[in-house]
């Protein structure tokens, strides 16, 4: 029982932001003397403390407001990708205190030396994090590929060459680490950190491309935890092979190499893919926004068209050698408009992204930001901040973009029909209210956007009145990292007597 209303009390100081222990008594339904005794514990443990004294009313003694504590416990995010690693901490109150990542190529390396390298980042992290006073209590692991939830296995992740992988044996860390997908963590990081969009299907675009359906605020796994492998939907059953061991899969026209590698290549005719496909194109003469249109006249056609068969070149410009980031971009820079943001380079600041948290209508479900806008397409100068240090290939993308290089708008018009075929089956079977765009799919997203959903109209309009609104992560390739940190947060708040016994 006493943990229960630990629960409840913690819930309820983190749905109002602050508020006082009579109005904790009112919400909750406890008597005034078992939420102070209740209140009293959670400031010990360091979970919440007191603010300041408020007058609710004229008349009686004024109340003492409590709210989140950030400043003593702290979770820890992590994430492992085909090129970088990436650490966070994130405090209670939902404040990114620190964020490193670190370019390197995982491509078939094994996972003792992956896994031995993320430590290492790691620790010194968590060193940073003791010196700040924070206590870190627990961490996820995102990983790109399937997770066995009870045993920590990672089935198959092609793009890194693992299969059967009991990667959860081999963490080594002085607090509980669990691993998990990275696209639903992604996913879960939209809700927390970014949108809190309750109904959504986030799409991470990386190397690899998953996604994570969120259904009223809930994280839908499948019946075996499996769900979300967008990048292994077939665009074009004729296409080139895929290390899935299929054949014209989405990560093949649309994932990161695909991208660099088609960006040097002929322009892209969509037509050819569609007679491959045995398809109608849904337009003719796309042009993305924000990249002067040409005469058609003016561009080539290629004798034949290109596909990403060897991602060798793209390796080469995806990947800096070398290339560590300490903190380069703010937490509050997933959170403000592109105008805004910090440029590179500046230090890390404690901020709390978002607005004020909100409890979810259905309980027990997970605490979430309400946005304070309506997320939606973003500008052409969104900056390369967005991008993590071995995506910075990317950016060589978009600089051509901003210049009006036809190669590069033909690769992101390849990649964004790609997706928006793959995206147009994903609405056909689960119906999303929204699809938001992350990873390396954000800062493109002024040219990729509007062709996505022109795609998914031509496909979807007969069957229904409207497709889902295509809209921009805020939090871009950070999205996993804040989603494993705030898996923990979510388990503090869910048991805090958990916590507070140990």
């Amino acid at each position: 029982m006493r943990a229960r209303n630990l629960a409840l009390v913690l819930g309820a100081v983190g749905a109002r932001g602050s508020v006082t222990r009579a109005a904790l008594a009112e919400m909750t339904g406890l008597t005034k003397t078992t939420v102070s005794k209740l209140v009293g514990d959670l400031i010990e443990g360091g979970l919440v403390v007191e603010t300041g004294a408020v007058r609710d009313g004229e008349r009686g003694r004024p109340g003492v407001e409590i709210r989140i504590s950030g400043q003593h416990i702290a979770a820890l995010g992590l994430e492992i990708n085909v090129d970088y690693l990436a650490v966070c901490v994130v405090d209670l109150a939902r404040t990114v205190r620190l964020r490193r990542t670190q370019a390197v190529d995982n491509r078939a390396a094994p996972p003792v030396d992956v896994i031995a390298q993320l430590g290492d980042l790691a620790a010194a992290v968590v060193d940073e994090a003791v010196e700040k006073g924070l206590r870190v209590v627990g961490g996820v692991l995102a990983v790109p590929g399937p997770v066995d939830m009870t045993s920590g296995v990672v089935h198959n992740a092609p793009n890194l060459g693992w299969r059967d992988v009991p990667l959860a044996s081999l963490l080594r860390f002085p607090f509980p680490v669990r691993v998990e997908n990275e696209a639903n963590l992604a996913a879960l990081g939209e809700l927390w950190f970014g949108s809190g969009l309750p109904d959504f299907l986030h799409v991470s675009g990386e190397i690899g491309i998953g996604a994570g359906l969120v259904v009223r605020g809930r994280l839908f796994r499948g019946a075996h935890g499996f769900a979300g492998e967008l990048g292994h939907v077939v665009v074009s059953p004729a296409g080139p092979p895929c290390r899935c061991g299929g054949r014209g899969c989405l990560e093949q026209y649309a994932g990161q190499d695909a991208l660099l590698t088609a960006a040097r290549a002929a322009p892209f005719r969509r037509a050819a893919l569609d007679r491959r496909a045995a398809d109608t194109p849904p337009t003719s003469g796309y042009v993305a926004a924000g990249i002067p249109q040409k005469d058609a006249s003016e561009t080539p056609v290629p004798a034949q068209e290109k596909t990403p068969e060897s991602s060798g070149a793209a390796r080469a410009g995806a990947t800096q050698a070398g290339a560590t980031q300490a903190g380069a971009t703010q937490a509050g820079a997933t959170h403000r408009r592109p105008a805004e943001m910090p440029m590179a380079g500046q230090k890390d600041a404690p901020e709390t992204p978002g607005a004020v948290q909100e409890k979810m209508a259905e309980t027990p479900g997970p605490i979430r930001k309400r946005p304070a806008e309506t997320p939606g397409a973003v500008s052409a100068t969104i900056p390369l901040e967005m991008l993590l240090p071995a995506q910075q290939g990317v950016s060589w993308v978009l600089s051509r973009l901003r210049e009006g290089d036809e190669k590069a708008r033909a690769a992101c018009e390849r990649a964004a029909w790609a997706l928006g075929v793959a995206l147009s089956s994903a609405v056909n079977l689960v119906d999303p209210d929204a699809i938001v765009l992350g990873g390396i799919y954000a800062p493109l997203f002024p040219w990729i956007g509007h062709m996505v959903t022109d795609t998914m109209k031509a496909r979807l309009g007969q069957m229904r009145g409207a497709v889902p609104p295509v809209v921009v992560s805020r939090l871009g390739a950070e999205a996993a990292a804040l989603g494993a940190a705030g898996q923990v947060i979510e388990q503090v708040m869910a048991d805090p007597a958990a916590l507070l016994h140990s």
